[in-house]
């Protein structure tokens, strides 16, 4: 362990701010997948990406040199994360992709935590990561194990998932190089052109009429997409890594609850009971 880097610093704002960013993130993936040409929802979520990234980068100007690897590092990353969320939603259903690729990040991001960037976890927080994780996990699984024609799905699910991972360390250690609103916005704006790029190869001359459709929702859930992980970074300068990634994916139990009250999908008793050990979780990590 480096003796010189800042402790972790897990407060009720952080934890506060990252549950704001859990509900946004839910939001817009539920935005997302009810777009109904999903290409081209990423691809205006992309365009968002570029617009919100690019007016940071000319409010914050340029990272600090030390940087630009994570930055580059984050948006290859994301791009590849954008491109398996979205065969993921295209593959299965929203309840079952969602829930485990949120679910598989943290249980490798906590690992990562101890044994690449050297910041160990308290009792609580390792108890906290691992009942979230169990949680959603059994979210996932509410409904029986997975079928052979959903085997796909959920390869790209947990696929996605340890790319959340990934660039979820790589921002661990890049966002503490600063400055916070550079990093954020170049991050954005390198990522954000891959899916509009994609949408524009892909559908060709039917892109204008989809876009009349699908447009407005799509620029929506970019916005919710860019303020939601903007927090998430803001609150890993805490330098709380593990402790964060496992929170923000109680997102899944606000994606359940939006699905419940807004979508009118049933809840049932199995998948009520793993919200409740993910609240468990998100409580342990509150009094850590």
């Amino acid at each position: 362990m480096n003796p010189l880097a800042p402790a972790p610093s897990f407060g009720p704002l952080v934890i506060a701010a990252v549950l704001a960013a859990a509900l946004l993130h839910a939001a817009w993936n539920s935005i997302a997948h009810g777009i109904g040409d999903r290409l081209v929802g990423f691809g205006m979520i992309g365009v968002a990406d570029v617009v919100g990234g690019g007016a940071l980068v000319a409010v914050a100007g340029w990272p600090a040199p030390g940087a630009w690897p994570y930055i580059v590092g984050s948006a290859v990353a994301h791009i590849g994360y954008n491109l398996l969320l979205l065969a993921s939603y295209q593959l299965g259903e929203f309840s079952q992709a969602y829930p485990l690729a949120r679910g598989t990040a943290p249980l490798v991001v906590a690992p990562a935590s101890v044994l690449v960037l050297h910041k160990p976890l308290t009792a609580h927080e390792l108890a906290g990561v691992l009942a979230v994780s169990a949680g959603l996990v059994a979210l996932v699984l509410a409904g029986g194990l997975p079928g052979r024609e959903e085997l796909p799905a959920v390869a790209a699910a947990v696929a996605t998932g340890l790319l959340i991972a990934l660039y979820t360390v790589i921002d661990g250690v890049g966002v503490t190089r600063g400055p916070l609103l550079a990093y954020i916005g170049w991050m954005f704006l390198l990522q954000g052109p891959a899916l509009p790029a994609l949408a524009v190869l892909r559908r060709g001359r039917h892109l204008t009429p989809a876009l009349r459709r699908h447009a407005l929702p799509g620029l929506t859930g970019g916005a919710i997409s860019l303020a939601a992980y903007s927090i998430v970074l803001s609150a890993q300068t805490s330098g709380a890594l593990a402790p964060v990634a496992a929170l923000r994916e109680s997102s899944i139990v606000f994606g359940a609850l939006i699905g419940a009250l807004f979508l009118h999908e049933p809840l049932g008793h199995r998948r009520a009971a793993a919200a409740a050990v993910v609240l468990a979780g998100v409580l342990l990590l509150s009094t850590a």
